[in-house]
């Protein structure tokens, strides 16, 4: 080995060809291939049903891989009951005991190791602190409100400082408000404590908040695995760039390509613009275009603007959202065509007026077709 280069740490857990089916005939996890870092908050996102949720399962002991093999530390677990796998959880529901205490229900799993009592009051307390819920240990579940019950259950999962925690949909009962707090402090612990976390949730804006990588499932494939503005930047296909984030989609056919950019004629006689080739096939394929909408500028009718992509448009409606409005537009057969503007931009915005959008090259991604 050359002076000066760092051995990457192997792989905390890696998932080796997995495949999945109930049925014997469709399969809802194929030919998985995935290694999650030591200490990483790796999130799972995907659309219900994607496979995102069973793969989870999978790795708790829950469920049983079809064909393939899990390793935890370097050990195939497949085979290994979820009790021995030292691996904490936090589901939906919180699963907490409604007949034992706060205080009962963190010191649950250590009980269940033969902790001894001087270890469990040390550990239980220094929990408590961790959800600053000290004052309410002799409370049942039932007298508290759910971000209460959802921060024991997270304490629950780490009091026995496992090896990986595994969290599915924790945050899915709360209300919009609180669910954010929670994120921010499940981030928190997790760069405190150095945990490996495992996350599953289908909410793309929660992914990107909390993640340091995200493997993005679609109908049991991983589509992108990535850091969240990596995601968002420079999706690999129609699908990551629909399902991370707003985004506007022009669908046309490549008339030239060369390494970088291609040149596509809009479906519908919509006109013509130049974009990055990211997944096109060459001349003569199908395209959809990815725009985001905080990329795009609006010009008046006759107004001159530079740069090649510039396409007639025709105001839609206007929505105010308070730090910022979206026009939606008509864009070359996209009456949903949305454009991020800063507040009060929308004002000099009619109802039914001819406008122009523009955008630069490097803003519009040509991907698979729709």
């Amino acid at each position: 080995m050359e002076a000066g280069m760092v051995t990457p740490e192997p792989a905390l857990v890696r998932f080796s060809g997995i495949q999945k089916t109930y049925d014997g005939e469709h399969l809802v996890v194929k030919n998985l291939d995935l290694d999650i870092r030591k200490g990483e908050f790796i999130t799972l996102l995907g659309p219900s049903g994607s496979g995102k949720t069973t793969t989870l399962m999978m790795l708790a002991g829950f469920e049983v891989p079809t064909q393939g093999e899990i390793y935890l530390a370097g050990r195939p677990i497949k085979n290994m009951p979820p009790h021995k796998r030292d691996i904490g959880m936090v589901f939906q529901n919180y699963a907490l005991f409604p007949h034992l205490t706060i205080a009962e229900n963190i010191a649950f799993p250590l009980s269940v190791r033969n902790t001894s009592k001087a270890d469990v009051q040390e550990r239980v307390g220094s929990a408590l602190r961790m959800i600053k819920m000290e004052t309410l240990a002799h409370r049942r579940p039932g007298q508290l409100s759910g971000g209460q019950q959802q921060r024991v259950a997270l304490a629950r999962a780490l009091v026995f400082n496992p090896q990986l925690v595994l969290m599915d949909e924790p945050l899915g009962a709360l209300d919009k408000r609180l669910r954010e707090q929670m994120q921010l402090e499940i981030k928190q612990l997790h760069e405190t404590m150095g945990i490996t976390v495992v996350y599953v949730t289908h909410d793309q804006s929660e992914a990107l908040t909390m993640s340091d990588r995200i493997a993005v499932f679609n109908d049991g494939i991983v589509q992108q695995i990535d850091k969240p503005d990596a995601l968002y930047e420079h999706p690999v296909n129609s699908f990551v760039a629909h399902f991370i984030g707003e985004n506007n989609v022009l669908s046309g056919t490549v008339e030239t390509v060369d390494k970088v950019y291609c040149r596509v004629a809009l479906a519908g006689g919509g006109g013509t613009v130049t974009a990055r080739a990211i997944n096109v096939s060459g001349a003569g394929a199908s395209t959809s275009l990815s725009v985001r909408p905080e990329r795009i500028a609006i010009v008046p009718d006759g107004a001159a603007s530079d740069g090649p992509n510039r396409l007639p448009a025709k105001v839609q409606n206007t929505i105010y959202l308070g730090d910022h409005a979206l026009a939606v537009l008509d864009v070359a057969g996209n009456a949903e065509f949305m454009v991020k503007l800063p507040p009060g931009a929308h004002d000099s915005l009619s109802h039914g007026a001819d406008v122009f959008v523009t955008f630069r090259p490097e803003d519009c991604l040509a991907l698979d077709p729709v």
